[in-house]
């Protein structure tokens, strides 16, 4: 799968991340729907960092997963923001 950002950079989901990293972007697509705020959405993020794939600890924060996250906190900034509309 390929993920474009809004910034126009594109990303293969399989070839560019690794499998805890995918798990991670799994979790955090959810997220970006459910989040309440920006802040829950990067303390989501951060957890999911913390315990790793199956609770296999610390997951080192890629600068492909540092852009992507990014994309996604716009994205839920944005989501919130057409709410207070």
């Amino acid at each position: 799968m390929i993920y474009t950002t809004q910034k126009g950079e594109s990303f293969d989901l399989e070839n560019d991340f690794s499998a805890p990293e995918r798990h991670i972007l799994q979790k955090l697509l959810l997220w970006k729907e459910l989040a309440a705020s920006v802040e829950e959405f990067r303390g989501k993020k951060q957890e999911a960092l913390q315990k790793g794939w199956g609770d296999s600890g610390p997951v080192p924060e890629s600068r492909n997963l540092q852009v992507l996250t990014q994309d996604l906190e716009a994205q839920v900034a944005r989501r919130l923001q057409g709410k207070k509309q």
